[in-house]
């Protein structure tokens, strides 16, 4: 495995499996993990490879690769999202299922972790084509997922209507099953507030960062790489928090202000024309420039890999809240640490999703809704207190917090497979 090559102006990224299991590794070793372990945590219990024939409106036939790896279930039922876009393959979703087992370990909740994906780029597939697809792969996986055994969720290129087409596409099969999803539209069992959830947890956990400093939110100037579900809605809440957003980007480009962003014109450009681009009070950024604007705090919230090697030593950050997954490179990450700039990682960060989403799946069970009052405010506690728990273990340690929060998650993860008799 290579990290940098001779050549200065390359960097060699690992794997996105071998990224992950260089973090687990790092922390395995802070915590003395027994040597038999290893082997049990660092690799997947099943790795799902499916064909999704999907039959097209133009009479043809397209067959795309379908993907779901359940990585751990010792501390509970298999959880993680499905998406859908044309970079997937089995490494990457290897890496977001174990993931996903260090942050339901990490929130402590009693889950274990999954993930899927489909190889396809769904803007080139009609509405019905993409009922089609997302059918014929719950109905090839079908026989690994379960209200108690793996429960998945939207992601990347995937939302609420994909997620009802899932369960109506189960229930035929199994009968009315709501609780095998999450992330539903309201009126099928979705829960008030798990739209939001993801990005409401980056702003729970960012103001509880702050405050363990003796800062607050007020006039922090935050820059929101993507502006989907995750980026929009911590926009949102940081401006609902004091904090000053003073840059966003989406995929057709970014916006600049100094002096703040009007978060509510941006959201009503991107409805209109599917970008934030040509917001009128804003200066245009080129492509990359949001990542190295003057802010406080830099919010990755859209692909991964964007902090690297080419851009970690230009960061004017003094915080990096990764709400994407792995939007941070092994050496950006050492090159941060060097800088004393503090990043808090995904596992913490975007754990506000799964939270909202087991809390879903707890009332689709007990068929009861929360209001949604209730929902953000035992979101807030966990996020708070999994924060707490992280930079405690930091400086107990004397790690960063990725390495802290993956000690966190090791640990629980272990004591449930030795409970459980796996070791």
């Amino acid at each position: 495995m290579t990290s940098e090559s001779n050549d200065e102006n390359v960097e060699l990224v690992p794997r996105s499996d071998e990224i992950v299991t260089m973090y687990f590794r790092e922390a395995a070793e802070v915590i003395g993990l027994a040597d038999s372990m290893y082997e049990v945590l660092e690799t997947s219990y099943r790795e799902t490879d499916v064909q999704v024939p999907v039959h097209c409106d133009n009479g043809g036939l397209r067959v795309f690769r379908g993907y779901r790896v359940q990585h751990n279930g010792a501390r509970g039922p298999y959880k993680g999202g499905i998406r859908y876009h044309p970079a997937v393959d089995i490494s990457e979703v290897r890496a977001l299922a174990s993931l996903m087992t260090w942050k339901t370990a990490l929130l402590n909740l009693p889950f274990g972790g999954a993930k899927g994906g489909v190889n396809v780029d769904p803007s080139e597939l009609s509405l019905r084509e993409l009922e089609a697809l997302t059918r014929r792969f719950t109905q090839t996986i079908g026989h690994v997922l379960g209200p108690y055994r793996d429960i998945p969720a939207p992601d990347m290129n995937t939302n609420s209507q994909v997620m009802a087409w899932l369960m109506d596409a189960y229930s035929a099969r199994f009968g009315y099953t709501p609780s095998i999803v999450t992330g539903k539209p309201l009126s099928m069992g979705g829960a008030p507030g798990r739209e939001q959830a993801t990005g409401r947890g980056v702003v729970d956990v960012t103001q509880r960062a702050f405050e363990r400093v003796g800062r607050s939110l007020d006039g922090v100037r935050v820059a929101i790489q993507g502006f989907g579900n995750v980026g929009s809605w911590a926009a949102r809440e940081f401006a609902a928090r004091g904090a000053r957003i003073v840059a966003v980007s989406d995929v057709g480009g970014g916006i600049y202000n100094a002096d703040g962003i009007d978060i509510d014109a941006a959201l009503a450009a991107n409805a209109v024309t599917g970008s934030v681009v040509g917001l009128t009070e804003a200066d245009q950024l080129a492509p990359g420039a949001l990542l190295v604007c003057r802010c406080d705090v830099l919010v990755p919230a859209a692909l991964g890999e964007v902090l690297n090697r080419h851009n970690a030593e230009d960061i004017k950050a003094e915080w990096i809240i990764e709400a994407a997954n792995n939007p941070t490179t092994p050496i950006a990450d050492k090159i941060f640490n060097n800088r004393g700039i503090t990043v808090v990682p995904d596992v913490l960060a975007n754990g506000g999703g799964v939270t909202g989403s087991y809390f879903e799946w707890t009332q689709n069970i007990q068929q009861f809704t929360w209001e949604e009052e209730d929902f953000n405010t035992r979101l807030g506690k966990r996020m708070r207190t999994a924060t707490d728990e992280t930079f405690d273990a930091a400086a107990k340690y004397g790690v960063t917090p990725r390495v802290a929060a993956f000690a966190i998650a090791i640990e629980r993860v272990a004591t449930a497979a030795k409970l459980r008799g796996y070791v």
